[in-house]
């Protein structure tokens, strides 16, 4: 008589990331899924993009063709299946367009970052490409998370204050998704930000403001990748959108606090900043 097979743990909860690769793991893919896997879930990744890239900069960007990009999404999603989708980096029209058609019959929480500008200043979407952001992709987001420079490329909403991060919202929500999430982080670089740091998230009706203390950290590269990523995870656990928005936003802001140097330029982030014993990633 043979013995019983063992029970098998049930499967976890399923993120899926379509983004492109940093090779410096701190942004991108190794971003979205080490965010995954910290809050709990199982990252799967649909690669759109390879770069090279350090805390220096992006040296060079090579973009997959759309049949891999839907050969990729396919595979996964009809096979393992998934619970919420984010996406990032997506370079050009014809990628955006892809992309926006297999959200739009995926039937899962969709989080939408449109990446435009790398932290460095490197640009991460042709302009060629803004139409179809507006038109196609951000319709099918649950939450677009873009931050002020993003609005200011997708709107032409110019942000200084608070107040006009309630505009950057009613420009952005113009465009479909049914909550937007607008990072202030940025209000500091135009003098007025304060020693919180504050975004918006609204439906067009509620409205919500989440502020965290700034830290004084100059390694904050994959922040915005980070955020969306745990928004996404959060939402994948069956939390509401206000739910999933907080909590994300806690964890990033631990990460921050944890960012550590890297190369000779600008660090990332720290996603496993929650299981590292107190002193960050330095500590023995």
């Amino acid at each position: 008589m043979t013995a019983p097979e063992p029970a098998r743990a049930a499967a976890p909860v399923r993120v899926l990331t379509v983004a492109g690769s940093d090779s410096g793991g701190g942004a991108g893919i190794q971003a979205d899924l080490k965010t995954m896997l910290a809050l709990g879930t199982h990252g799967m990744s649909v690669v759109t993009a390879v770069t090279a890239q350090n805390s220096l900069g992006v040296q060079g960007a090579w973009e997959l063709p759309a049949e891999a990009v839907r050969a990729q999404y396919r595979s996964v999603v009809d096979d393992i299946g998934v619970q919420a989708v984010k996406t990032g980096m997506l370079a050009s029209p014809e990628l955006v367009e892809c992309v926006a058609e297999l959200l739009a019959g995926t039937g899962a929480p969709v989080v939408i970052d449109p990446v435009g500008v790398s932290k460095h200043g490197d640009s991460l979407l042709a302009a060629s490409a803004l139409e179809s952001v507006r038109t196609k992709l951000l319709p099918t987001a649950t939450v677009a998370t873009p931050n002020l420079d993003e609005v200011a490329q997708l709107t032409g909403v110019l942000v200084a204050s608070e107040d006009d991060m309630r505009r950057a919202a009613a420009a952005v929500l113009a465009y479909g998704p049914r909550w937007v999430v607008i990072k202030g982080g940025h209000l500091r670089s135009a003098g007025t930000g304060g020693a919180d740091a504050v975004d918006l998230l609204t439906d067009g009706s509620a409205e919500h403001w989440l502020r965290a203390p700034r830290h004084d950290n100059r390694h904050t590269h994959g922040t915005g990748c980070t955020l969306a990523s745990a928004i996404a995870a959060q939402l994948a656990k069956g939390q509401s959108v206000p739910e999933a928005v907080r909590a994300a936003k806690a964890y990033v802001t631990g990460a921050i606090a944890a960012g550590f140097a890297l190369g000779g330029g600008i660090g990332p982030v720290d996603h496993g900043w929650r299981f590292r014993p107190a002193g960050g990633a330095d500590a023995p």
